[in-house]
């Protein structure tokens, strides 16, 4: 089962990068992080019917499309999603490498809310991209600060490793990857 991460956040060593390390560590099978700071501002007229879209967005697009599972993972900025993850969904919408792909998503804040409304969001657009967002996959974690190593960049606090964990499960538990016939 393969898995592509997108992240909202570009900082390094943000807390929201630790939790994205953190899970991608409990995903059995490859796993990748899209590189969506590259992309350019989205721009129809980059992306019409005869249009040529630019290397990173191709590139973003097939990352997403041989993938069997997508995960975002978010800080939240002024009670929305961060305007570089917003602009990489854009780039997706009409492309539709999204369609019916099993999609979790996790927010990550220093305030007791976790990010609910950059969540609440990124599913709402997941959903009306068709990407099947799985729920019990999705996660608001309140209070990052002190429940991660900032020298490790990873989560260290149990209680959210065990969420994790059982997060990571449920988005693989979504994917159906198609059976190899029996060569008998």
């Amino acid at each position: 089962m393969r898995l592509i991460a997108l992240s909202g956040s570009l900082r390094a060593r943000s807390s929201n990068g630790a939790v994205l390390r953190s899970a991608l560590g409990f995903w059995d099978g490859p796993a990748a992080t899209a590189d969506i700071g590259a992309l350019p501002h989205f721009n129809p007229d980059l992306d019409g019917e005869d249009a040529t879209p630019p290397a990173p967005v191709a590139a973003l697009r097939k990352a997403v499309a041989a993938a069997d599972a997508l995960l975002l993972v978010s800080p939240e900025y002024a009670h929305g999603v961060p305007g570089v993850l917003k602009n990489a969904l854009d780039w997706l919408v009409s492309s539709g490498e999204c369609v019916h792909k099993p999609v979790a998503v996790l927010t990550a804040s220093p305030f007791p809310t976790g990010g609910d409304h950059a969540n609440a969001q990124l599913r709402e657009t997941l959903r009306m991209m068709t990407g099947e967002v799985v729920t019990a996959a999705c996660r608001e974690i309140p209070a990052i600060g002190p429940k991660i190593d900032a020298a490790a960049e990873r989560v260290t606090d149990e209680p959210t490793l065990a969420d994790l964990v059982t997060a990571m499960a449920h988005l693989a538990a979504a994917v159906t990857v198609p059976s190899t016939p029996d060569p008998a």
